[in-house]
């Protein structure tokens, strides 16, 4: 392997994913003779960062950011690790970045998730150099390589370590963050707000559960035949910043609207909501208002959470505005149509028709384009693991290591090297 010399890279670490991957994650590069730092905005982050000596207090506002960072990478820093690129510090690090020739390593949730994490070294989501890239090129690239097409697996295996873990950063904001008085949540509530949300997502994790599953049951039973609209998180910057819409009840009134002066009278409409919506909108609500509004209320049904997998094995078709869900779909060859901006809308196997037109009769996947779309991304930048659950966690640090210390790009291995398909086969089996 193709590394540069560690005695002399000096890592930084910004906001990561909630929990204690980051830290492990230093403490292997560490290790390898790598220096390290972490800037903690919160308490939340502190805790997580076990070593005093290896971090930092950012106090001040978000105005004397820019500044205090860039005095701060000057002081010999070569990389920069941060998760996802749309959080306004992150936004600012990765232009100062950049413009001081620093090393970029952007972590990420599996663009084929569950069960893998991204890592690339221009921007993830829609700032992936996966956005630009055809299909044709990556079969290209990938015409000599042998990787193993391992299929979607039903579950995640981090769901209840994610809300634990969350529960747990936003408690220590919300009672031992007096150390950073000018903190302001990325997110734009206010931390007792986020708490709050958590925390309720946490107690109602059973009777939600109930309801899921009972009205998962009453819906395959039924034996109609649905379209799925699969939410995100109205928060979340893949909406914000890389599709028309304003949040899920903007998406939703798009779909019934359509839904219900296109799609056949027999067919129905199925959103399920993120594993993790914390109902700071009453999604169930909005999909019983919508159903009323447009007069189809008995063809229109809301799922709480839970996994995608049974509902998608029964769906007709799928659409979305641009969640990493709609992979488990374009695996098992069903037509999808996705609404925003994202790595896989590619022309082969992602719809191109109007709303209308793909409720009354959309459009089927090239699925050997979609297989070998996939094929380049297992050899690219999906890492088998995850941030939260600890079997998931070493399994992904097992890896990581070794592909962020080397100093080539996993796309640039795969173009000029043998030894990526090999490597990645291999890590597919880990």
């Amino acid at each position: 392997m193709n590394k540069t010399d560690t005695l002399n890279r000096k890592f930084l670490f910004l906001q990561g994913p909630h929990g204690p991957f980051q830290y492990q994650f230093a403490k292997r590069l560490e290790a390898h003779g790598v220096s390290v730092h972490k800037i903690c905005f919160n308490a939340g982050d502190r805790f997580f960062w076990r070593n005093r000596a290896t971090r930092s207090n950012y106090t001040e506002t978000s105005d004397e950011w820019p500044d205090y960072l860039r005095q701060l990478l000057q002081q010999g820093y070569t990389d920069l690790v941060i998760y996802g690129d749309n959080r306004p510090v992150h936004i600012i690090a990765i232009e100062q970045a950049k413009s001081l020739g620093l090393t970029l390593h952007y972590l990420e949730e599996g663009y084929l998730r569950p069960y893998w994490v991204t890592y690339e070294r221009d921007g993830v989501n829609g700032n992936s150099c996966l956005v630009n890239t055809s299909v044709k090129d990556m079969r290209s690239d990938m015409k000599n390589a042998i990787v193993e097409q391992m299929a979607a697996p039903a579950t995640w295996g981090d769901m209840r370590q994610h809300i634990l873990l969350g529960a747990i950063y936003h408690w220590h904001i919300m009672f031992r963050n007096s150390d950073f008085p000018k903190y302001v949540p990325h997110r734009g509530n206010s931390v007792r707000s986020e708490f709050r949300l958590h925390f309720m997502k946490l107690l109602n994790r059973i009777p939600h559960a109930i309801q899921r599953k009972i009205g998962t049951r009453r819906l395959i039973a039924s034996g109609v035949t649905y379209h799925l609209g699969v939410l995100q998180l109205s928060h979340d910057a893949s909406i914000r910043r890389y599709s028309n819409y304003i949040g899920m009840d903007d998406f939703m009134r798009d779909c019934v609207e359509n839904f219900a002066k296109y799609a056949p009278k027999h067919h129905h409409l199925v959103f399920k909501a993120h594993p993790l919506e914390d109902e700071r909108k009453p999604l169930a609500q909005v999909a019983q208002d919508l159903g009323k509004e447009f007069n189809v209320a008995e063809r229109i049904h809301y799922i709480r959470g839970g996994k995608l997998a049974r509902i998608l094995d029964f769906a007709s078709s799928v659409v979305t505005i641009n969640s990493t869900a709609a992979q488990q779909a374009l695996w098992r060859g069903l037509p999808l149509l996705a609404l925003g901006e994202s790595v896989y809308n590619k022309p082969e196997f992602t719809s191109n028709q109007e709303l209308g037109a793909f409720f009354a009769n959309p459009k089927k996947p090239d699925l050997a384009a979609y297989r070998d779309y996939r094929q380049y991304l297992l050899a690219t930048s999906q890492v088998p693991g995850g941030f939260y659950a600890w079997a998931n966690r070493r399994r992904l640090l097992l890896q990581i290591v070794d592909l962020v210390l080397n100093s080539q790009s996993t796309y640039k291995i795969l173009k000029e090297t043998s030894a990526a398909p090999v490597q990645q086969s291999v890590l597919g089996k880990v």
